[in-house]
């Protein structure tokens, strides 16, 4: 779902470089003023699980592939405002330092997979659970609900830019978006429930150390271990792109130090993206670091006067 900067081109950009800007600017002041902060340690080890996360692509067959946005799941368990942050660090972080998505296009993915993702179905999943505690049935479902329409609302929101751009018809490659796009949907929608069942719980201050090592330690086995064998086939939006021949391939703004997860030092590919990989969890998790701390600062600091 990452969109390349070869397949928007105009206004298109700007425009949605300016709404999520403004999405991001609203998460974080309500994230300023939000009583569930999640530790700097917390927040920087989902955001390194959800980076590692997007890394493991699986088939859905007819040669196409899906992988996590992990909108909902950065929102279910960091609260609404840090999760579209949590996903907004992650974009920047594939953009800037893996080419995957363009830099120019960095706000369209930022709407699409941050501001729609984790803040609107973040917010509806909030508002359809309720005060409900535990993880029963009713709290699953709702989940799974959310992070399937998450995939399907940044699948629209991407075949609109598409048409605004003039890059393909609206009623040429929505349909193709969305019927592809629902089947990934339901990869989403099981990995969010499992992720959640495995990460989420009350941090409570014996917890505090295992809330961050199961995340951390989760987002380095996916990146080692099982990255290096994600499925090959093109995603959902490279596969529609293929199909209806407007995936064109084009000069970056500059060269990503591990452009398509990987290390051009290390000649073995399985090794290469598996460190490649490695390196993003860790770059992921200290920027995370950073972030969490900002906010930390400032809550001693408010909480001094």
């Amino acid at each position: 779902m990452h969109i390349p900067g070869s397949m928007l081109q105009g206004a298109v950009c700007p425009v949605t470089a300016l709404v999520s800007g403004a999405g991001l600017g609203l998460s974080v002041w309500l994230a300023a003023r939000s009583d569930r902060r999640p530790s700097a340690g917390r927040f920087a080890a989902v955001t390194a699980f959800i980076f590692a996360g997007q890394m493991l692509n699986f088939p859905i067959g007819g040669g196409t592939s899906g992988h996590l946005l992990g909108g909902v799941l950065a929102a279910a368990l960091l609260g609404v405002p840090f999760g579209v942050l949590a996903m907004a660090l992650v974009l920047a972080v594939q953009a800037v330092v893996f080419a995957d998505g363009g830099i120019t296009v960095l706000g369209a993915n930022i709407l699409n997979m941050a501001i729609l993702g984790a803040g609107v179905w973040g917010w509806l999943r909030e508002r359809l659970v309720g005060s409900e505690t535990g993880f029963g049935v009713r709290k699953a479902a709702v989940l799974a609900a959310a992070a399937w329409g998450s995939v399907m609302l940044a699948a629209l929101a991407c075949s609109v830019e598409l048409a605004a751009a003039g890059t393909a018809r609206f009623s040429t490659v929505a349909g193709a978006m969305l019927g592809t796009h629902a089947w990934i949907g339901l990869g989403e929608a099981v990995i969010t429930v499992l992720g959640y069942a495995l990460l989420a719980g009350p941090v409570t201050e014996g917890a505090k150390r295992k809330a961050v090592l199961v995340p951390l330690l989760g987002a380095a086995v996916m990146a080692l271990v099982i990255s290096p064998f994600a499925s090959s086939y093109p995603d959902g939006l490279e596969w529609v792109a293929q199909q209806y021949q407007f995936y064109r391939e084009s000069a970056p703004l500059f060269v990503s130090p591990l452009a398509d997860y990987g290390i051009a030092a290390v000649p073995n590919g399985l090794l290469s993206t598996a460190l490649a990989g490695l390196a993003g969890v860790l770059i992921t998790f200290g920027l995370g670091w950073a972030a969490g701390r900002v906010w930390q600062v400032q809550r001693v600091r408010s909480g001094e006067k």
